[in-house]
């Protein structure tokens, strides 16, 4: 097979999603002709989540993947170009900048938005991806209308754990948080708040073996814990199990060559999506770790490709 020549592109957008496709919208429109790669996995966490009930301009609640679809074909249409390929090496020290995709197809851009997003971490059990989007959820502001007047868990220990937990007081009767340890890792005023609130139960050293549930129609009715003091384990009558053991940002790419903070996250200039590399943006949850909305994402995508159309004409 020949080697494709190199690609150049004003725009290179790394990553799919609402914040790769609407700045692919933005930047395509702006006469830039972008390029966005995108991975096996297009859309993003988005294309997991079933009903999206707080995306603007929809009365009727909509499907996630129907949505990332729309967005895929809007920046199509305005003139990105879309290319399935795995970007798995950058050089952001070189002018344009250079990545090249696992398909050996290279890439240089003058400017480049990173938005390869992040993934919820997982218990790993077979029968937590059985029921995921059917009572087993990563994500309590998306999914927890679902749940008014039922029982749910929650399983974790840090401040996510605990804001979700709280969070899912507002519409279920009962929360059980279940951590593995017997102190959680959350700041004081998070566990003030939590121990203080009467529909919350806590349920101390203890992990979820199973997720039970009815294969049809497909929902849960229970999970199964096990105390890791004593070894024993019992059944729960629940409705809902959210996780909220942390995400990971797909940032291992720009390990070296990009600030990020402890946890991996990329790191941007106040109210910008710059990274301290000058043409190198970055938007949606690869560098929000406390909105992680499809909104809030596709916001950060439209500032990224005006931040990149603004950095290019004073190039």
């Amino acid at each position: 097979m020949s080697q494709n020549p190199t690609k150049h592109t004003k725009v290179l957008i790394i990553g799919s999603g609402p914040a790769g496709y609407t700045a692919a919208v933005y930047a395509a429109r702006a006469m830039l002709n972008p390029i966005l790669v995108y991975g096996s996995e297009p859309g993003g966490q988005l294309t997991t989540t079933t009903d999206v009930e707080n995306f603007p301009g929809f009365a009727e609640v909509i499907q996630g993947p129907w949505l990332m679809d729309q967005m895929k074909e809007q920046a199509k249409a305005v003139g990105t170009e879309m290319i399935e390929d795995h970007i798995s090496n950058v050089n952001l020290k070189t002018s344009p900048f250079e990545a090249t995709g696992d398909s050996g197809q290279k890439y240089t851009a003058d400017s480049i938005i990173i938005s390869t997003g992040a993934q919820a971490r997982w218990l790993n059990l077979k029968s937590e991806q059985e029921f995921r989007g059917f009572g087993v959820s990563a994500c309590a502001t998306c999914d927890g209308f679902f749940f008014k007047n039922k029982e749910v868990a929650v399983v974790g220990g840090g401040n996510a754990a605990v804001e979700e937990a709280i969070f899912l007081t507002k519409f279920a009767s009962k929360v059980k948080l279940i951590h593995r340890r017997d102190s959680l890792r959350a700041e004081k005023m998070l566990q003030k708040k939590l121990m203080e609130n009467k529909k919350i139960e806590i349920i101390w050293d203890s992990v979820v073996e199973d997720v039970l549930g009815d294969k049809d129609p497909k929902n849960v009715k229970g999970i199964k814990i096990k105390n890791v003091k004593t070894n024993v384990t019992h059944e729960l009558k629940l409705d809902g199990v959210f996780i909220a053991i942390g995400h990971d940002p797909a940032t291992q790419l720009f390990k070296d060559q990009l600030e990020m903070d402890k946890e991996g996250y990329l790191i941007t200039k106040a109210d910008s999506t710059e990274t301290n590399v000058p043409g190198v943006f970055a938007a949606g949850d690869v560098k929000d770790k406390i909105f992680r909305q499809a909104v809030t994402a596709a916001g950060m995508g439209c500032m990224a490709a005006l931040e990149a159309e603004k950095h290019l004409s004073h190039s």
